[in-house]
């Protein structure tokens, strides 16, 4: 779930500098339409910068509760801890050793 959020957040702030090189690229076009695009680029790119750092804030915080509830869980548990990494770590090595 967290890589789909970041992989959003890098999409949106692509789409943001793809907007913003657009928006660079026309300064110089005349006409009514033209600037009514690029008004209105400009203020779907405010709103979409507020939301991309209200997406930011959220995944930060999302994250740091998970790494805190993981580490409460170490600290209660060491010992399923340990046994849970050495699971995950004996996995891993056949899935290596396997290819």
């Amino acid at each position: 779930m967290d890589i789909s959020r970041e992989k959003l957040v890098g999409d949106l702030k692509s789409l943001v500098g793809d907007a913003e090189e657009l928006l660079r690229a026309t300064t110089n076009q005349a006409g009514e339409k033209v600037a009514q695009a690029r008004q209105k680029i400009e203020q779907s790119l405010i709103e979409g910068k507020k939301a991309l750092a209200d997406a930011e804030q959220t995944l930060v915080k999302k994250s740091k509760e998970c790494a805190e509830i993981a580490d409460d869980y170490v600290r209660g548990n060491p010992w399923s801890a340990v046994g849970i990494a050495a699971g995950v770590g004996l996995v891993l090595g056949l899935l290596i050793r396997g290819k």
